[in-house]
């Protein structure tokens, strides 16, 4: 195996020095806090439970009337501030409970505030009536109480299949994917925009719209709502009843608002009309954690909360608890690089200063490699557990190398970013490996449903005819049924019998070669010529099928390369099964939007070069039209490049201790700066847009097609065969291209 070397700066980077965070004064409330102070019971009783606050959360736990915004740095306490501030309202203040509302994003931060509001040393039962809710649970209860009744359609499977038949009904099942609808719907919702008033101008946009009429006529047939709904009803009951607004007004004359940077334009509306006779708004939130902006989230909520409410009073929660120094300082050093932000800039309490490690593979299969090494390494030298371990990735499809190593390697681990559907399962991918399958299989039957539409025909009705003629009279090649089919074109008849001769001479071929020759021959044309695949944008579409021409690229047939797929598929469902049990010991493997909120030991940020972090829509973003959601503002591409500088902050600051960052030299076949997120953070001159230094060394290669194991032949060695230490096969001599460092 390999040794691979990790570096104290990134590739490119002239000069060894390392950015680190100030040291922040240890000074607590213990000092800070006098004995005399009115409200020093409080304090001390919080010491006694051993909760220590620095200056600025004394600070923001005392705050009393009036707007406040607490800009709270990554792992600087915040939850912290909320609870004792709650606690301060009811213990010190006297503030009834009932009068307190705070809000939050998820169910388990809810619940875990309210528990430890409810233990804070003095407060007790007494929190029992204070509402720790979620948006949506907070506006439900409002509406269960004012009579309505409607079931909440909570299953995402349920929704798209509903999509999906209403898409049939009116013959554009084959043209839109269900979750894509359904997010169309929600983003327009969550800018308080009725279906009525969806946008018309193209007709990708009109056949949305009246998809998403059907969808909610399809609720009010049946007394449904879906999560989208509460808030709606919930604004427009405000907006109707200036009674039950009132009402709201007068109870929750404390309200506080958690993660205030992913707040979208409908939920910061419902907040701002309950706190708009007192004004006690406290938020707290980081516009440099702001990277849900494809949800509505929209950062200039904290830019121009001192325009929206002028007497507004500003605290930086600054000091990490988290992170080493060196960690930190590095994500200060890359997020300074963003114009449009508050300046903050972390300290730390841990004076450690394990600095972070960077490396450069060649490849995300050698990336991948070279992390599951180290990954063993760390576990078998007592380091640390697999549970300790994270690896982060900008998209879904960058994850597809670290996904097949950590299953090859017997690595427990579980991707949190999945959903119910791997790589190798998303939709365009799955077309691809079905006519593969094709390929060894013709009377296949279960691989057809994706093919049939690549044909310009209807699924269904294509299916349907299949399955039919199958019983009476089956072929060989089932497929060839479709040129028989009532109702067929001479042009889609021509394209069946040459696209089953195609699949007929795809398993003579290299998988990349096949995968190469159906995309120039008719698929990638096939996504282009739609305008209307708006689950994924244009340049996704291409880096998944890249991606899936990178993987195949291993293979030297189609047979080994659709088994290791298979394979892959079985691993995938055995995962699923591992992750329901919340105490076993693996790895987690999660895009950095998933990670947001979550920290770990150990972090690796995989990926990080130019056109994956940043993303390459984001590179393109002035150049690109959004087919979901329309043209969007000015200055696409200076917005764009710094949400995914958030992201890279994001996910630098999700690590404790160690903190490893790769850069992949080449991706999608073609060479990769290092990211200039990481290049920007460190002083001095630095090195972009050279050619790596390559060069072409003797080893012994795994003879295994999927197996990626090499070893390094010395000029002294004589041998020639030898054991792979990753899968037992056979290693023959041959040659390995390497970067140079």
């Amino acid at each position: 195996m390999r040794e691979f070397s990790f570096y104290s700066t990134p590739f490119g980077v002239s000069g060894e020095e390392v950015p680190y965070a100030a040291i922040a004064k240890a000074r607590t409330s213990k000092e800070l806090v006098s004995d005399q102070e009115t409200d020093a019971f409080y304090f001390r009783s919080l010491e006694a439970d051993g909760i220590f606050l620095n200056e600025a959360q004394i600070e923001a736990v005392r705050f009393g009337n009036g707007p406040l915004l607490a800009l709270a740095g990554a792992g600087s306490g915040k939850t912290s501030v909320l609870v004792c501030r709650a606690g301060y309202l009811m213990a010190v203040k006297q503030v009834p409970a009932e009068s307190v509302l705070l809000i939050t994003f998820t169910k388990k931060a809810a619940e875990e505030m309210k528990t430890r509001v409810m233990n804070l040393p003095g407060v007790g039962e007494t929190a029992s009536n204070l509402q720790v809710r979620t948006f949506h649970a907070f506006f439900l209860l409002l509406l269960r109480r004012h009579g309505i009744r409607q079931e909440i359609v909570s299953s995402e499977r349920k929704k798209q299949l509903a999509v999906k038949l209403l898409m049939k009904d009116m013959g554009l099942e084959d043209v839109y994917q269900p979750e894509a609808v359904l997010s169309f719907l929600s983003y327009h919702k969550m800018n308080d925009t009725a279906v009525a008033d969806l946008p018309e101008k193209e007709t990708s946009q009109k056949q949305l719209k009246r998809i998403c009429q059907a969808y909610e006529d399809w609720k009010l047939e049946r007394n449904y709502i879906d999560f989208d709904d509460i808030l709606m009803k919930a604004k427009t009951m405000m907006d109707e009843d200036p009674a039950f607004l009132q009402q709201l007004q007068d109870r929750f004359e404390y309200v506080m608002v958690d993660e205030f940077q992913d707040t979208n334009y409908l939920q910061y509306q419902l907040v701002q009309m309950i706190v708009e006779k007192h004004r006690n708004l406290f938020v707290v939130g980081d516009d440099d954690q702001t990277i849900y902006s494809f949800n509505g989230a929209r950062h200039e909520f904290i830019l121009e909360f001192d325009q929206k409410y002028p007497e507004a009073q500003t605290i930086v929660l600054d000091v990490n608890y988290r992170s080493h120094k060196a960690i930190a300082g590095l994500g200060n050093e890359v997020v300074r690089h963003n114009k449009q932000r508050k300046t903050k800039t972390l300290q730390v309490m841990n004076a450690e200063a394990s600095s972070p490690f960077y490396f450069r593979a060649a490849s995300t299969d050698e990336e991948a490699e070279q992390v599951v090494a180290d990954m063993k390494r760390a576990v078998a030298e007592g380091e640390c557990e697999w549970r300790d371990m994270a690896v982060l990735h900008r998209t879904i499809s960058v994850s597809r190398a670290i996904f097949e190593q950590l299953t090859a390697q017997d690595v427990p681990f579980v991707h949190h970013s999945l959903g119910n559907q791997m790589f190798y399962e998303q939709w365009p991918v799955k077309a691809m490996m079905d006519y593969l399958r094709l390929s060894l299989n013709p009377t296949l039957i279960e691989a057809m449903p994706e093919v049939v539409p690549t044909l310009f025909i209807s699924r269904e009705r294509g299916m349907r005819h299949i399955k039919e003629q199958e019983i009476f009279s089956p072929r060989s090649e089932p497929l060839l049924h479709l040129t028989e089919m009532p109702g067929i074109r001479p042009f889609q008849r021509k394209k069946v019998e040459e696209r089953q001769s195609m699949i007929q001479k795809l398993k003579e071929k290299r998988p990349e070669t096949a995968i190469r020759q159906m995309r120039r021959q008719f698929y990638d044309g096939y996504l282009e010529a739609d305008e209307q695949q708006v689950s994924m944008k244009k340049e996704t579409l291409k880096e998944t099928l890249d991606e899936l021409e990178s993987s195949a690229k291993r293979f030297e047939s189609v047979s080994s390369f659709v088994y290791f797929v298979d394979d892959m598929l079985r691993t995938f469902r055995e995962m699923k099964e591992r992750e329901k049990d919340p105490d076993a010991n693996h790895v987690s493997l999660m895009t950095i939007h998933r990670a947001k909120g979550m920290e770990f030991p150990v972090v690796y940020v995989i990926g990080a070069s130019e056109t994956i972090m940043p993303h390459d829509s984001a590179l393109k973003a002035d150049r690109m039209k959004d087919l979901l959601y329309g043209e969007k503002a000015e200055n696409k591409q200076t917005q764009a490049l710094e949400e995914e500088r958030r992201l890279a902050y994001v996910a630098i600051t999700r690590a404790k201790q160690k903190l490893c960052i790769s850069s992949p030299a080449f991706y999608r076949g073609k060479e990769v700066e290092v990211s200039r997120f990481l290049l920007e953070a460190f002083p001095g001159e630095t090195h972009t847009g050279e050619k790596q230094e390559t060069e072409t060394i003797d080893a012994l290669v795994c003879e295994e097609a999927m197996c990626p194991a090499w070893i390094r032949l010395s000029e002294a060695s004589n041998e020639n065969e030898k054991e792979c230490p990753m899968c037992k096969g056979k290693m023959v001599p041959g040659t390995k291209q390497i970067i140079k460092k």
